[in-house]
């Protein structure tokens, strides 16, 4: 197995690359020869346009002609029309086609990527969103025109609220961290009708860094509870906290550690004795779905996140969900408008809560995200989302079986959907980012690095992989441990098959240059 893989990772580097040679491209120029089409290709379209090329081919138009001056006000001209890129159809499909393959996608590349839960997106749920029915509709349009999509959001909340063990749940939200904030706030609405304002949060330290970002938004202060050496929380730490001013406890669980807290139903019975409540991040639902329901082991309030639990698309900030569900006592302070069944058998928005928080979101929130969200719950059903659990759980502790030799593990098994390694590789110099480097030479995205402890790879295969795959992420794991042992830096120069190497991205994150210079 780990011959097969190192004549594989000598067939995808040239030999300088082996040697950490990866400037090809000033010496093939210097040498007259052509660069590779790779580096070919690294062209912005303003470089690749031509004057008079154009995409469409249109009749002459039977408008008559008005000069611009008689219909803009001069002060809204410019001299010139401004200068962009003017190609043919064709090439700005290849350009793009290029571009999208150069591209981490998981339609193309294994995403071990923990907390973040990177999976496959079922291509029935893109149909279904794009069915007329769903994608040509406007919220503006009478509800007697829009019962189809109102159906569909009432069953969702309803579908969620049961896999929550919840009563209730709004839709809102546009995103996890939104469903946080939407959470806090609504936990806030409820101190303050009993006449409270309390001031503290807590999280455990293992905790998403959107809790405390939320808690400070919502005008709290957020306080860090300690985490046992097992990754649970130390109930110690949290009894000497939790007082009659704290509104509420964050916690995820399973955890970002990748364990389930057995003691969840202990830390609810200390949160609930002193008038908090308890709120769970839900970003690991895909670990407990149909196993366990949040409302049955304490959870007052908790937020899904659809593209982790429910497989809609995540990226780039957005689109995304972030429902919220809540026990009966928090019921009046959720957001309006709310979807409901009436007494005829109709559905429309009921807005008529006094103690609601109000709107959290335009219109009914990520309506197209929320569609594709309903398809895969029935897709998969009962059974089917209780084999999602099983199957996350499942790969995450393989994996975590075949690679415990070479890559230590700082918390015991058994694992939830994903697992911590700290690669002990320091004495060869090589770190965790070195080794998240070196997988993309091997076609497979990095796992999350150094959080939620120092120097660690969290490493989450999701329930949408095969063993195959599993099996082909063993090997290349392996292997780079072995290359580790045999040339570090073949490793500390990864990637080597990338038309750039490293960035600076500090540098690229606080000073910016998006200009384009002609």
């Amino acid at each position: 197995m780990t011959t097969m893989m190192t004549e594989r990772s000598k067939m995808i580097l040239p030999d300088s690359a082996a040697n950490g040679d990866c400037e090809v491209s000033a010496n093939a120029a210097a040498a007259g020869n052509a660069a590779p089409m790779e580096l070919r290709e690294n062209k912005l379209l303003f470089e690749k346009g031509s004057p008079g090329l154009c995409g469409a081919a249109l009749t002459e138009s039977d408008v008559p002609k008005v000069r611009r001056e008689s219909a803009i006000p001069r002060e809204l001209l410019v001299d010139a029309p401004p200068a962009l890129p003017e190609l043919g159809e064709l090439d700005v499909v290849r350009h793009y086609k290029s571009l999208a393959h150069k591209v981490f996608s998981i339609d193309e590349n294994f995403y071990p990527l923990g907390s973040c839960t990177m999976k496959y997106n079922p291509r029935i749920n893109e149909r279904v969103a794009f069915m007329p029915g769903f994608a040509a509709i406007h919220p503006y349009q009478d509800e007697a025109d829009l019962q189809g999509i109102l159906e569909l959001l009432y069953r969702l909340r309803t579908y969620l609220a049961e896999i929550a063990g919840l009563p209730e749940v709004t839709l809102q939200p546009a995103a996890g961290a939104h469903g946080e904030l939407t959470a806090l706030m609504i936990i806030n609405a409820y101190h303050r009708s009993r006449g409270q304002n309390r001031h503290k949060v807590l999280a455990p330290d293992s905790a998403h860094g959107t809790n405390p970002a939320s808690c400070t938004i919502c005008g709290r202060d957020a306080l860090s509870i300690k985490s046992k050496s097992n990754g649970r929380v130390d109930l110690d730490d949290l009894l000497a906290k939790v007082d009659e001013d704290t509104a509420a406890l964050m916690i995820t669980n399973p955890n970002t550690t990748g364990v389930f807290d057995e003691t969840i139903a202990d830390i609810a019975e200390i949160v609930h004795a002193k008038g908090a409540q308890l709120y769970l991040d839900g970003a690991n639902m895909n670990a407990i779905l149909g196993k366990t329901r949040p409302g049955d082991f304490g959870v007052d309030c908790m937020h899904y996140n659809t593209h982790k639990t429910f497989s809609t698309p995540h990226g780039g900030g957005g689109p995304g969900a972030g429902p919220v569900a809540v026990a009966e006592h928090l019921r009046p302070f959720l957001p309006v408008p709310q979807v409901v069944k009436r007494n005829d058998g109709s559905f429309g928005w009921d807005s008529d809560r006094p103690q609601s928080i109000g709107k959290v979101r335009s219109f009914f929130g990520q309506v197209g995200v929320l569609v594709r969200a309903y398809t895969y719950i029935r897709s998969l059903g009962c059974d089917g989302l209780r084999d999602v659990a099983e199957k996350a759980v499942l790969n995450a502790n393989y994996l975590a079986a075949r690679l415990k030799h070479k890559y230590p593990m700082p918390f015991p098994p058994p694992y939830a959907h994903e697992f911590i390694t700290v690669p002990d590789f320091h004495d060869s110099g090589v770190t965790e980012l070195d080794l998240a480097k070196r997988l993309i030479d091997y076609g497979i995205h990095p796992p999350t690095m150094s959080w939620p402890i120092h120097h660690c790879l969290m490493i989450e295969p999701t329930e949408t992989e095969s063993l195959a795959t599993l099996d082909q992420f063993v090997e290349v794991m392996l292997t780079i441990a072995d290359e580790v042992d045999r040339d570090p830096n073949l490793v500390k120069n990864a990637p080597h098959t990338m038309p750039v190497k490293r960035l600076d991205e500090v540098a690229a994150s606080r000073k910016p240059n998006v200009r384009w210079k002609p």
